[in-house]
């Protein structure tokens, strides 16, 4: 089937269905070719304004015309040149080729503000004591795989390499991620929001918290109830801010003050005003579904 995108671009061809008179001729030429006489009688207008019709949708490829000898002489007999059409009304733009990419352990996180339920765990063991929200300050919570929180935020420090004339056009980061349950529980809806610089791009609702069958990469010592989350990718582009590729804010690239020589802060929150406040739990390499850590591209 034929494309055609839903632009400024193809106005023209647009506009060819924005007419009462339009749709009716396509609705006749539907049944078999007329001329314009024929057409100007059956919608009850002059040949002209038919003919000014017929010109438009011509020229947009909708119908092709042929003159004939006809019982008055000549006559432009109309048909139907397109059969259908899909209107494409959301189009992945190409983006950009050039790009770095940061990944970054989810144990390297540079402020918290946290509460209980919350933990944390290298692929080896835990790290401190669960539920005490003062070892999220420990030195060695920078080993960490795996971590959790009931309410609060984590944020992540992301190096930027951008140079002075380069331009930010398209912001990616992918990550595993769930509600925290205590134990867990798969029907737990999380309200958890993403801030850039500390602008929010969006909020995404995690349905729950993932414990009832192994985690793939989820070392065998580990039986605390959480195993895995789901693989997410947040995308702001110059058009907006996605999840998945649906729309979930009107923020783009632009509005993040992502400025040459200055790093670019990651916010996850779980805020306790949120209609669900459901928790964080994070996944990195050694854990979960995925083998990853956080996955940051910068596309310029």
């Amino acid at each position: 089937m034929q494309s055609i995108e839903v632009n400024s671009s193809n106005l023209a061809f647009l506009e060819c269905l924005s007419s009462g008179t339009r749709i009716r001729i396509i609705e006749l030429l539907n049944d078999r070719p007329m001329n314009i006489g024929e057409l100007a009688e059956a919608i009850d207008v002059s040949s002209a304004i038919i003919t000014k019709h017929i010109q438009k949708m011509e020229r947009a490829g909708i119908i092709s015309c042929e003159t004939s000898v006809g019982k008055r002489g000549m006559q432009k007999l109309c048909s139907l040149q397109m059969d259908s059409i899909n209107l494409q009304f959301r189009v992945s733009k190409p983006q950009p080729k050039k790009s770095y990419n940061v990944s970054m352990p989810v144990g390297q996180y540079a402020a918290f503000e946290v509460n209980p339920t919350c933990g944390l765990a290298s692929e080896l063991k835990m790290i401190g004591m669960v539920d005490d929200p003062r070892y999220f300050a420990d030195p060695e919570h920078v080993q960490a795989k795996h971590l959790w929180f009931g309410s609060g935020w984590i944020e992540y420090r992301i190096p930027n390499f951008l140079l002075s004339n380069q331009l930010l056009k398209r912001l990616e980061i992918s990550l595993e991620i769930c509600s925290e349950a205590p134990g867990f529980n798969e029907q737990w809806p999380s309200d958890i929001s993403f801030f850039i610089n500390g602008i929010e791009v969006g909020m995404w609702t995690s349905p729950g918290d993932f414990g009832s069958k192994p985690g793939i990469f989820t070392p065998d010592w580990w039986h605390h109830g959480t195993q895995y989350g789901l693989l997410k990718t947040l995308v702001v582009m110059e058009e907006g801010t996605y999840m998945d590729g649906v729309r979930i804010s009107d923020v783009t690239t632009s509005m993040l003050g992502i400025n040459f020589s200055k790093e670019v802060t990651l916010r996850i929150a779980s805020p306790t005003s949120a209609e669900n406040c459901g928790g964080v739990t994070l996944f990195g390499k050694g854990f979960g579904n995925y083998d990853q850590d956080i996955e940051v591209n910068m596309y310029y």
